[in-house]
């Protein structure tokens, strides 16, 4: 896998709690900040979706029941 090296700056109060952080997690910076930017992505990306879902319900809403739900995925025992 090709990595790729990202810098930032930040003061030394944040350098300090990550590096504490990290070293608190067992983990390295590198996986700390990957990690949180993932999620940080994801979260948006959920973000986004639920708004457009939310967006397409209040142009064409559509109600459906709990048991016509769990009809329409074949949830039914």
């Amino acid at each position: 896998m090709n990595m790729s090296i990202i810098s930032l700056r930040i003061s030394s109060e944040e350098d300090k709690l990550i590096r504490d952080y990290a070293k608190t997690k067992g983990i390295s910076i590198s996986d700390l900040v990957r990690e949180a930017v993932m999620e940080k992505i994801e979260d948006d990306i959920d973000i986004n979706i639920y708004t457009e879902a939310m967006k397409e319900h209040e142009e064409n809403p559509q109600d459906i029941s709990f048991d016509e739900m769990m009809e329409e995925l074949d949830l039914n025992d």
